[in-house]
């Protein structure tokens, strides 16, 4: 099974709010940009990615969470994180019954994580080059 596949039969086992919230968040993701990859990573979560991971969603008991990798370091002027906000390098977006999506500010934070992507990737480049 292809990780979309994975990714479609999850979200078709949950039948209440929350999954219709995760296929929400998943098609607003995609929207962004077409170079954004669906993988399924840790025994069954939906991973986005693009230049490394972007986000992960889970469906929780009583949310969803969506997990920036490197959220810490994103510029969140919406100020969306609402979640792990003591740790070093993730943030998260919890999600309960009855909020809304805010897909303009929600797609700006992931350009911004692909942005964080594309500069690490490129410093990482940089050190190879210079170590070889």
């Amino acid at each position: 099974m292809t990780p979309s596949e994975h990714i479609d039969q999850l979200i078709a086992g949950i039948a209440d709010w929350r999954g219709k919230t995760l296929a929400d968040l998943r098609k607003t993701i995609l929207a962004v940009d077409k170079e954004i990859v669906e993988e399924w990573k840790w025994m069954g979560s939906p991973v986005w990615s693009c230049d490394g991971i972007l986000a992960v969603g889970n469906a929780h008991k009583g949310k969803v969470k969506l997990t920036f990798m490197h959220g810490a370091r994103l510029a969140d002027p919406d100020r969306l994180f609402n979640a792990g906000l003591e740790g070093n390098a993730r943030r998260a977006i919890d999600f309960f019954e009855g909020d809304k999506i805010p897909q303009q500010a929600l797609k700006r934070l992931i350009r911004e994580a692909m942005a964080f992507n594309q500069r690490k990737s490129k410093k990482s480049a940089v050190k190879s080059r210079k170590s070889s």
